[in-house]
């Protein structure tokens, strides 16, 4: 029950603690647990941090995606 609710936020989830995890040099799963401790220590608002990040990661992977030079 757990390993298939890890794997389907790993599959389903933005992305955002694997590209912060890429950026800093650091394993996503502490970065992951880092957001799941903070949410319960401040009643939930690093998911708001989290959603920001990750429309950010979306829109840019959107971005790069459609232009690839200057003159397109």
């Amino acid at each position: 029950m757990i390993d298939s609710i890890k794997n389907f936020f790993e599959r389903q989830a933005f992305g955002v603690c694997t590209a912060i995890g890429e950026r800093l040099q650091m394993r996503s799963s502490v970065i992951r647990l880092f957001f799941i401790y903070t949410s319960f220590l401040t009643i939930g608002s690093p998911i708001i941090i989290y959603m920001i990040l990750a429309f950010w990661i979306k829109m840019k992977s959107y971005v790069k995606g459609r232009r690839t030079s200057v003159w397109d």
